[in-house]
């Protein structure tokens, strides 16, 4: 039966008094929890763990460091990142929908500090330094940016984005990318204009529309390319990825990255080297595997065995994801469902690609799995936004 009644205003309550009023039009939320989706992303996040401290460990021995340094730190961060899935869950995607242009305009004043105060790291400034924690604005961006598009969408058009609010909802989202580019993020630009797309296709707009997203992603990669020095090696990216056994000293770098990357995943084997035992994996050949090619570390130590168990567990993730999404009662979660399986399709499908050589080296990391506070923290609001949809579905 549904649920009459007025949706509770979000500007006149409190936190808890909105999500109190919030709560009584819909079923009981604790008891709409999806369990699946929370073992799923249980499951990834253990087994980001060990492959973080497999991957680690002897390079900080090496080093004179605690091997267990960036294993400690996950566990850390996945604790905070529960944390933000639960609050995200309790606060609910409604009260959050509230609050999204606020969210917004913070999220743009961090990506605009990124270049004048963030610190180079591997020739690009994308985190701002915190003393011990740093932050990488772009992470958060995904979220906000998909909550406030979705959110306007959802309350300018019932059928279909007519050009006014199309073009509107394209500015939203071409600002942030631009000062990804300009860090320079690539991979994480293109997260965000794969939720974007998802979005719009959701939402009924015309093909043209898509077309034109395309067409101006194209265009504004190649520009930014032109302009942006520091964006230049994203061209030998593509290059490497185009030629991959090629032996150009310029290519060197990200050739051999992937080289190794598809070594290791292919020494695998059925059923693997065993876990700690993997020659390329322990013999730290893969630079950044514990952060760009996680995939490669599990698929030398647990062969196709261990390949096929993280892609299921993706699958299903994916799964209760799409199905939240086509099961939300109403057009705005609806929408921002269909754009977080998008981003994270996308990101998934990216960084495994990466390490197969389907795709080229991008840097995003891999949901769950690879190392980074920030990345587990935007990835688990991207989750507890889902939860809190399929939370407060309709009667």
């Amino acid at each position: 039966m549904a649920v009459a009644g007025r949706q509770p205003d979000a500007g006149g309550l409190s936190i808890k008094g909105f999500a109190r009023e919030w709560n009584k039009a819909y079923s009981d939320p604790i008891r709409n929890i999806d369990w699946i989706l929370i073992a799923a992303i249980a499951s990834l996040a253990v087994i980001g763990v060990f492959t973080v401290y497999s991957a680690t460990h002897l390079r900080l021995i090496d080093q004179g460091f605690d091997p267990f340094v960036y294993t400690q730190r996950q566990v850390i961060f996945l604790i905070v990142a529960a944390g933000a899935m639960s609050a995200m869950m309790w606060l609910g995607h409604e009260w959050l929908r509230a609050q999204a242009a606020l969210a917004y305009g913070g999220i743009m004043l961090g990506l605009v500090l990124v270049p004048v105060f963030g610190a180079v790291t591997g020739g690009a400034r994308l985190a701002i330094d915190f003393g011990p924690v740093s932050l990488q604005p772009a992470e958060f961006a995904k979220p906000v940016v998909i909550l406030l598009v979705a959110a306007y969408v959802a309350d300018a058009s019932k059928d279909e984005v007519d050009w006014h609010h199309f073009v509107m909802s394209l500015i939203a989202v071409i600002l942030p990318v631009m000062f990804l580019l300009i860090q320079p993020d690539l991979g994480s630009a293109s997260v965000v204009i794969a939720g974007f797309t998802g979005l719009m296709y959701a939402a009924n707009a015309r093909r043209r529309y898509l077309l034109l997203i395309a067409a101006m992603t194209a265009g504004s990669i190649a520009v930014s390319i032109a302009a942006i020095p520091r964006l230049a090696y994203q061209l030998r990216r593509f290059d490497a990825w185009l030629n991959q056994n090629s032996f150009d000293p310029d290519l060197q770098k990200v050739v051999l990255q992937v080289r190794f990357a598809k070594r290791a995943v292919s020494t695998g084997g059925f059923d693997g080297q065993g876990y700690l035992q993997g020659p390329l994996t322990n013999g730290k050949y893969i630079p950044v595997q514990f952060t760009d090619f996680p995939f490669s570390a599990i698929g030398e130590q647990f062969g196709m065995i261990g390949g096929l168990v993280v892609l299921s567990l993706f699958g299903v993730l994916l799964w209760r994801i799409w199905v939240i999404a086509r099961a939300a009662g109403d057009r705005f979660s609806q929408l921002l469902g269909t754009a977080i399986f998008c981003m994270m399709l996308w990101q998934t499908f990216q960084n495994i690609g990466m390490a197969l050589g389907v795709t080229p080296v991008s840097g995003i990391p891999l949901p769950f799995i690879s190392y980074g506070g920030s990345h587990l923290l935007g990835s688990a609001i991207l989750m507890g936004l889902v939860q809190s949809i399929a939370m407060r579905r309709r009667l």
